[in-house]
């Protein structure tokens, strides 16, 4: 397969503010909270085995950030482990399952993208969830849950287990799941957020992401804090003039996230700004509200691209199956068998 993303930086806590969590399983620890804006995704092959052969690995090696040590996770409990770590255990069924196989997908890539990586230890990815996919342990699971662990836990191992054998894959290879919070409405395309064209990438309407807890965030910056922010990445950006005049937004794309905006003498991508702001997406409006302060608000959480969490929710909800949803938000990925171990 070509070399479909480079990862340009790492989106983690630095670039968003995350709210305390309560552990009650009701809130999405989700991937554009925890763990990369932009997937890691570098070239290999897997030497004419097909994606049937992957199955023979009974357990993903995890290196476990906080000891240095790697701990050899069965491919099921790590599967569980992720779908706690990414999505409410109080979704629909249908949704868990979509996210099951998402996260399935993403460990069998990224444990076939990561031989080369050194601080890895020889192990298939990390529990960072700055880099790879959030995970959590039993111990983590049980405290996050509380006194609904067994509820929650069940219910998310009976959705795993229903798909445990299956990924989904194009061109016969796991694909870049890539997945986020909630849309802006409209999901956006890989080509647009990381600048190359993924085929199963692509926009689809996510109109239920409007509705959802959160859609909508208001920030608001002083003068000098949005000059100082900015001025770590641009030492040479100036502000001249009124400060209705400051920022410009030049052009968005057709799901809305902003391409380029002009910010005093400098242009800036959108997915810069939001990232030096800490903001929730790359969608948003920015006004002077006066008295040397800015307002920014946003539409929708995280980049954007892929299945949208509380999309699939919605769409389970109105009765859709987990491939149905699959499907629609990897439109040119199909699923796949694999055997189990």
């Amino acid at each position: 397969m070509k070399n479909i993303l480079n990862i340009i930086s790492v989106y983690a806590l630095s670039l968003i503010s995350i709210p305390a969590l309560s552990f009650t399983g009701d809130k999405p620890l989700t991937k554009s909270e925890k763990s990369p804006d932009k997937p890691v995704v570098t070239e290999y092959s897997v030497k004419n085995t097909g994606t049937d052969e992957l199955s023979s690995e009974v357990f993903f090696t995890v290196l476990d950030t906080k000891t240095n040590e790697l701990m050899e996770v069965p491919v099921r409990d790590y599967i569980i482990g992720a779908v706690c770590a990414e999505m409410p255990a109080s979704f629909s069924e249908e949704a868990l399952k979509a996210q099951a196989v998402a996260s399935h997908t993403y460990a069998l890539y990224q444990s076939m993208t990561s031989k080369d990586d050194k601080s890895l230890m020889g192990a298939d990815f990390s529990n960072d969830p700055a880099k790879y996919q959030a995970y959590f342990t039993d111990e983590e699971i049980r405290r996050y849950y509380g006194d609904k662990y067994d509820e929650y836990y069940g219910r998310i191992c009976a959705a795993v287990d229903e798909v445990a054998d299956m990924i989904l894959v194009y061109n016969d290879e796991p694909i870049v799941a890539a997945f986020h919070s909630m849309s802006s409405g409209m999901t956006e395309s890989a080509e647009t957020i990381w600048g190359q064209k993924i085929d199963y990438l692509v926009p689809c309407i996510s109109s239920s992401d409007t509705e959802a807890p959160g859609f909508s965030e208001s920030y608001t910056f002083t003068d000098e804090e949005l000059r100082s922010r900015l001025l770590v990445r641009y030492p040479d950006l100036v502000f001249s003039g009124k400060h209705d005049e400051w920022f410009s937004i030049d052009s968005r794309s057709e799901s809305g996230t902003v391409l380029e905006l002009t910010a005093g003498n400098t242009v800036i991508s959108g997915t810069e700004f939001r990232e030096l702001l800490s903001l929730r997406s790359a969608n948003f409006e920015i006004s002077y509200a006066g008295e040397n302060k800015f307002c920014i608000t946003t539409k929708g959480y995280g980049h954007g691209v892929g299945m949208s969490q509380y999309g699939a929710n919605a769409m389970a909800e109105a009765g859709s199956g987990y491939e149905e949803i699959l499907k629609h938000y990897y439109s040119s990925a199909t699923l796949k068998t694999i055997p189990t171990p």
